[in-house]
């Protein structure tokens, strides 16, 4: 979930404007490559920055960070896991506690733009690595810390995963069934938005930069971007002191929203507007429904949740998913069925959004993910580069970044400051 990056060397307004020329242009005049293609991001442990990177190196010992051996599934000895969030990377294995291999951090940090770690607070410091330290050598330096909690308070300590801080902010207690336990979310989304936050974060400290020609550091942390997507369920709190609950598949404040059990699966209808209320009565030839007093206006409609639902549930019930879709096709009213992966990867509009990528990996051969979700109108994205083996680039990188000699890499690599993995060339 880290990163940091590499695209002008000096520490004022002319490196940084180099890189904002290029993110500039694509909102504008024509762009010969992605926003992010002249920048480098310089990751510490692991990282899956949710913007494009072209080549950033990832320091780490030779066993990778963790999510390489979370599993099964895997393909050959790569965790499917790993492989699905670590394209378009370039890995350099760095013995950080070795006194050179703190150098080569450093070294690559002055020529980064962009510095991303996600160690409990105080660790990297402790070897010379903090922000304070890469500052003195980058002031350029966007330096952005992912962590559980942040850098100062009570917990700060303590590590983070996504499904901890899910609990602690608050998710867990508001998803499940209504009557149920608390339940995870299926996929990291507390991960998931936090990177989206250091995504922003990042940005915003690469514009200031531009604008200011120094750097800064950004504290970025799951269980703050978690409870910063509590959004009004958070503020029904703070406002009116409304405890979140759990509602299933439903909405708290909007009826209908909810899934629907069909003859043969199930279809997920939202009304949002008394308008659309109408129309769904309509499609459901319950007409007489839209017309009672009771279910006039949302507010109502919510407060006689239980009878409304029990009604057009009867209804869903009587035919298959597939007639329902036929009938609210072109109706205005927000529909879809819930689809299981082969379904959604099947589905020709996730097909056309391009949201399958494949590439070839050196050891597991030829692997697919899922693609960015966003599509832009001056450039494509194409050409994805396969999750690296730890160390893959090590060598690539001493040599194209830092200007390192074949002799001094010999010796960093004897001494075990670093490590290569040497790939075969027919892989």
């Amino acid at each position: 979930m880290l990163s940091a990056a590499l695209g002008g060397r000096s520490g004022g307004g002319g490196g940084a404007g180099g890189l904002w020329r290029r993110l500039r242009c694509a909102g504008g005049a024509s762009v010969a490559a992605p926003p992010a293609a002249g920048a480098r991001s310089l990751a510490s442990r692991s990282s899956s920055l949710p913007f494009p990177q072209d080549g950033s190196p990832r320091p780490r010992p030779r066993a990778g960070d963790d999510t390489r051996a979370w599993g099964p599934p895997f393909v050959g000895k790569e965790s499917v896991y790993f492989l699905s969030v670590n394209r378009n990377k370039k890995s350099i294995a760095i013995n950080m506690k070795n006194s050179r291999g703190a150098k080569i951090i450093r070294e690559l940090a002055a020529v980064s733009d962009v510095f991303v770690e996600n160690y409990v607070p105080g660790k990297l410091a402790e070897i010379g690595l903090g922000y304070e330290d890469i500052k003195k050598i980058a002031p350029h330096i966007v330096y952005c810390s992912i962590t559980g909690y942040g850098q100062t308070g009570p917990m700060v300590q303590r590590g983070g995963y996504d499904s901890i801080a899910a609990a602690v902010s608050g998710l867990m207690h508001i998803t499940g069934h209504e009557e149920g336990e608390p339940v995870r979310v299926g996929v990291a989304m507390t991960d998931l938005a936090t990177g989206l936050y250091a995504c922003g974060a990042i940005m915003a400290g690469l514009l200031q930069r531009y604008k200011t020609g120094k750097g800064l550091h950004i504290d970025c942390n799951l269980m703050s971007s978690q409870v910063a997507c509590l959004t009004h369920v958070a503020a029904n709190y703070l406002n009116c002191k409304i405890e979140g609950k759990r509602w299933g598949t439903a909405h708290g404040s909007i009826v209908p929203y909810q899934a629907f059990k069909t003859k043969d699966g199930y279809i997920v209808v939202g009304a949002g507007n008394d308008q659309q209320f109408v129309t769904v009565c309509k499609i459901l030839n319950l007409p007489e429904v839209s017309k009672d007093s009771r279910y006039k206006t949302n507010t109502l409609r919510v407060q006689n949740r239980k009878e409304l639902i029990d009604i057009l549930s009867t209804r869903f019930s009587e035919k298959a998913t597939s007639k329902w879709l036929q009938l609210f096709e072109g109706s205005g009213v927000p529909y879809g069925p819930i689809n299981n992966m082969q379904q959604v990867f099947s589905d020709p509009q996730v097909l056309h959004n391009g949201l399958l990528m494949e590439m070839n990996h050196p050891t597991a051969g030829r692997i697919v993910v899922p693609g960015p979700g966003v599509r832009y109108s001056e450039f494509a994205v194409s050409h994805p580069k396969p999750p690296p083996l730890v160390g893959q680039h090590t060598v690539e990188i001493l040599k194209g970044m830092l200007g390192y000699e074949d002799n001094a890499i010999e010796e960093l690599l004897h001494t075990g400051a670093v490590a290569q993995h040497e790939v075969n060339s027919d892989n």
